[in-house]
Order: C-alpha cells, then sequence, then structure tokens
C-alpha cells in the first residue's frame, strides 16, 4: 500500500469528472458531503437488467458499475461555486484487467485469490490523497502483488499526467 498526495486538484478533478481517465475503473463507493452528504453503492443489482444485460454481466464477472456510469451523478453533486467539504472515491479494478496484471506479471497468484485491488481518493477539504490497496482471499507473507499494484497506478498517474507526491 502506498499514499500519494495529488498535487493538482483542479487537473484532478477535470480528468476524475470531466474526462476518462478513470471511466473503466469499477466503483465500490462513493461519499460526496457538500450542503448534505451523498452516499453511492455500486454494487450492481442484476435484477435491474434484462435476461441478456444480466449475462453479459455474469460473463464479464462485472459485479459493480462502471465509474463512467456513476460520474455524471458525482460531478452534478460536486459542481458549482463551492468545494465540497468532503468526498472519498472507492475504485476497483475490473477481473478482467486483474487477470491481465497477475499474467503479465507472471505472479504466483490466480484471478480466484485476489479478492480486489483498490484505489481509495479521498478528499478532507483541502488535500487529496490516493490510497492503493490489495484483498486476498488467502492469507499470505508474499507481498509481490501488493508491490506490482503500487508501482502500476504509479505508472497509470504518470501515463495520465497526474502529479503526485509520495506520503
Amino acid at each position: 500500500m502506498i499514499a500519494l498526495q495529488i498535487v493538482d486538484l483542479k487537473d484532478f478533478m477535470s480528468k476524475l469528472l470531466i474526462g476518462s481517465t478513470f471511466d473503466s475503473f469499477w466503483l465500490c463507493e462513493a461519499s460526496v458531503t457538500t450542503f448534505a452528504t451523498f452516499t453511492i453503492d455500486g454494487t450492481l443489482h442484476t435484477d435491474f437488467y434484462d435476461t441478456q444485460e444480466a449475462q453479459l454481466l455474469q460473463t464479464q464477472k462485472q459485479t459493480y458499475s462502471l465509474w463512467r456510469d456513476i460520474k455524471p451523478f458525482c460531478f452534478s453533486m460536486m459542481k458549482g461555486k463551492k468545494t465540497p467539504l468532503h468526498f472519498k472515491i472507492v475504485f476497483r479494478l475490473s477481473e478482467k484487467n486483474t487477470e491481465k496484471l497477475l499474467l503479465g506479471n507472471h505472479l504466483n497468484f490466480s484471478s480466484d485469490d485476489v479478492f480486489g485491488l483498490f484505489v481509495n481518493f479521498q478528499y478532507d477539504g483541502k488535500t487529496l490523497t490516493c490510497t492503493t490497496g490489495t484483498s486476498l482471499k488467502t492469507f499470505t507473507l508474499d507481498k509481490s502483488l501488493d508491490h506490482v499494484w503500487d508501482d502500476l497506478i504509479q505508472k497509470f498517474f504518470r501515463q495520465q499526467q497526474i502529479p503526485c507526491e509520495k506520503l
């Protein structure tokens, strides 16, 4: 796990809420505090979808909403002259991309061992912090997945021109 402070808040917020930078991430949860606190649970409810849509989600092993589908709601809560008092957004890497990461880095984990790879953003009214996290279904002292995930997020930020500092 690493903690990073986002340096250019305005540019980051544009990439988060207007651009497509994070669109392919799954949204686990979001909380935005302005005049009230709004909470979003990104868990998909397959009963909402017709049979064909539900089968597609099951085939893709998608259990959370995509950020691109939730982003307009969060944007509408945050836009305006005043900045939010607080927000927290928790993203998870998709199952498909988790499998790619495991195979591409020759890690000794199967996708069945990994519950999730997470990126957490938390804004406290002044600073925006990003923390990474991994969750495994089994116990291990092997931290290779943590290191690969941390490195990947930092590389992703560089590619997306998101300046940050390690805390």
